[in-house]
């Protein structure tokens, strides 16, 4: 039987987007539902993805493949769970294969550039209720 690979597994989330990531050992690269980082779209989002790897440094990245399925929400909120699950993803490995202050290291790094890459956003869209046109607003009232 052959020797089992070096492989842990994160997810990212923002409002109803979800990205399931997937590490292990290889040569740095990063596939986001079956193609690189680099063909994401919208561009302009594409440097939130990059965030991570630009915080933790691309030496931290240059013996690990990261593959990303991401599923739900928009085009923002796939972006920011993506961008969540790879730094959680790097955290974990590093945890786990390397040592604990190494990760430790990353985890402040990341945190101190953006806590909500490693900390996932609580806030949820509060459903809409009866008597007007959204979850507050409320029909006009007049009394004429």
């Amino acid at each position: 039987m052959a020797p089992a690979t070096q492989a842990v597994q994160t997810f990212g989330k923002k409002k109803t987007a979800t990205a399931v990531a997937h590490a292990k050992e290889g040569r740095g690269l990063i596939h986001i539902n079956g193609s690189p980082i680099s063909l994401l779209k919208p561009e302009i989002l594409r440097f939130k993805v990059y965030e991570p790897i630009l915080v933790a440094g691309e030496d931290a990245f240059s013996a690990i493949d990261i593959r990303l399925r991401v599923k739900g929400g928009g085009h923002t909120s796939q972006v920011y769970a993506i961008r969540q699950a790879i730094a959680k993803a790097i955290v974990a490995y590093y945890a786990k294969y390397f040592d604990a202050a190494s990760a430790l290291e990353l985890k402040k790094k990341l945190v101190a550039y953006d806590r909500t890459l490693l900390i996932a956003d609580p806030r949820r869209a509060e459903p809409k209720k009866f008597g007007g046109h959204g979850a507050r607003a409320r029909r006009q009232k007049s009394y004429r």
